[in-house]
């Protein structure tokens, strides 16, 4: 088709073969949108279109896709709300005409419909981080790492320590908003985790949410990211990274924060011998 259809905060231009939706930035442009960037939809990944009444003498375009074929929306799972749709274009209503005759061009080039059995839309690009509300996570491509906070943690998952995880050793990821109530990102392993916590909080293979922290616009795509990788690795042995050195001064830090939690009956006389010595042999 060739065309462009410009909207409030993006705008999308048609090919022959996909739907390039390029966002715009700016204050009143929603933060996921400016994450985003741009996103190349393939006209295989879309079951259909619509155009329906907006709000305030506007309409909205919209490009339904697949299951499956999109890992942000797998991972976003129908909870992001309507403003923050990146594949939804509102446009004046006065344009309704315009935005109807691509949507009548866009059904005509449609074949596709039904689940899709892998994705088709290309996921956020690694290196990714967030920072939620018990730890700092970060995803390289390969690997996810979560780095438990001192004040944030529970005392669970400090005991259990700074956590890793090969993409191949995962078979999902589940993504809960944080603009709902207890919102949390939690890996799915491959054993099925038969003994882990009911509660993300106690998971360490999970990290929570909270006020200003885990925002849609950072934890949503990390998920996406994640779960692509997952998607595309077989079973491929994972390679085990070298560790870490850690910061002599950090070391320090963790071995007082062991203190405190010892004193108050948190940490077991055996716990504190053990750990102690864990964090000693990081030097």
């Amino acid at each position: 088709m060739g065309d462009v259809l410009a909207g409030f905060h993006a705008v999308w231009e048609f090919e022959s073969d996909s739907v390039l939706i390029r966002y715009e930035r700016g204050i009143r442009t929603p933060r996921l949108f400016q994450a985003l960037g741009e996103r190349r939809i393939p006209l295989s990944a879309v079951e259909g279109v619509t155009l329906a009444p907006g709000r305030r003498g506007t309409v909205a375009l919209r490009l339904v896709l697949r299951e499956g074929a999109d890992p942000l929306t797998e991972a976003a799972d129908g909870q992001l709300k309507e403003g923050a749709d990146p594949y939804r274009l509102v446009v004046p209503a006065e344009r309704e005409g315009v935005a109807g005759y691509y949507a009548d061009e866009l059904r005509k080039l449609l074949t596709e419909s039904g689940p899709s059995e892998r994705h088709l839309v290309a996921a956020p690009e690694a290196p990714l981080q967030f920072k939620a509300s018990d730890a700092k996570a970060s995803f390289d491509g390969t690997r996810v790492r979560f780095r438990w906070s001192w004040t944030g943690a529970s005392s669970a998952k400090w005991k259990a320590g700074d956590q890793s995880f090969p993409v191949t050793e995962l078979t999902g990821v589940e993504w809960r908003s944080p603009e709902d109530f207890e919102g949390h990102l939690r890996l799915v392993p491959r054993d099925g985790g038969a003994d882990r916590p009911a509660q993300p909080d106690q998971d360490p293979a999970s990290v929570v949410f909270g006020l200003g922290y885990g925002p849609v616009h950072e934890s949503l795509p990390f998920a996406a990211a994640v779960l692509a990788a997952v998607r595309a690795r077989g079973p491929v042995p994972a390679i085990p990274a070298a560790p870490a050195r850690r910061d002599p001064a950090d070391i320090a830090e963790r071995i007082r924060h062991l203190g405190e939690l010892h004193q108050a009956g948190l940490v077991t006389d055996e716990e504190f011998s053990s750990k102690k010595a864990e964090l000693l042999a990081e030097l």
